[in-house]
């Protein structure tokens, strides 16, 4: 079973925490990223980015300074955001870090498909930008079916979705018949229906994470036991391959 996640437009320094640190599988594809991005002007990565100023500029310095195997931070530590705060991976305990080493993957349009503990630094690349790479016109082309690869390898073919869909559909297209794709929603019910709102959902994720490694969970079934933050099952707007929790209140 693999659990993939987004990673953070916000990004830290934590070298203190672990020590260990492995290095990404697709570092030299980052290596090649990083080489166009050296070479663009800061108006160039404004236009790329779609950010202000302040922004702009702290990432053009990032590019212009990077040393991809240096200085390095485990990638779950790396990231900044609701998901992550709500995960607290600064507070795992030795069998939740081996849980997250084995299982979670984080979807990064710099570095590809990272560990827990792979060494990252910090970045600014969303998978959505149009940046064209070796004939390709996006990230989505020159990444193609690798991430999908790499998060199969091992045969087992069971993909827990805590993803947005900007990321999750750089393994979509490429799943076959024979893989278990399981997306999760995180919503409350109005009317009928379950409506996401995305702030609340981030922080699910995060928790759901949290719950698999505590629990050691390793097959679908079990995750629908997930119940923080108010969270419940609901079979009744669930499918096959798509999870749906309800928030109580």
């Amino acid at each position: 079973m693999k659990i993939i996640i987004s990673p953070a437009k916000k990004m830290r320094v934590q070298t203190d925490i672990i020590e260990e640190t492995g290095m990404p599988v697709f570092l030299e594809d980052a290596k090649r990223l990083h080489d166009i991005l050296k070479a663009y002007s800061m108006e160039q990565l404004k236009k790329l980015f779609g950010a202000n100023d302040a922004i702009t500029r702290q990432n053009y310095e990032r590019y212009q300074t990077m040393d991809l195997e240096r200085s390095l931070t485990p990638a779950v530590l790396a990231y900044v955001g609701l998901q992550y705060q709500s995960m607290a991976p600064d507070i795992f305990t030795g069998s939740q870090w081996e849980y997250v080493k084995e299982h979670l993957r984080i979807l990064s349009g710099f570095y590809g498909v990272l560990k827990a503990c792979d060494g990252v630094v910090p970045y600014r690349l969303e998978m959505q930008a149009r940046l064209p790479v070796d004939g390709k016109k996006d990230l989505y082309g020159f990444w193609g079916n690798r991430l999908y690869e790499e998060l199969t390898a091992d045969g087992d073919g069971v993909i827990v979705n805590l993803a947005s869909k900007e990321y999750s559909r750089a393994v979509e297209p490429w799943l076959t018949a024979s893989d278990t794709f399981i997306t999760c929603v995180f919503g409350t019910e109005q009317e009928g229906k379950v409506r996401v709102r995305a702030t609340a959902a981030k922080m699910a994720r995060g928790e759901m994470v949290r719950f698999m490694a505590a629990n050691g969970v390793k097959t679908a079934e079990e995750l629908k036991e997930f119940y923080a933050l108010g969270y419940r099952y609901r079979e009744e707007y669930s499918f096959e391959n798509e999870y749906v929790y309800v928030q109580e209140t």
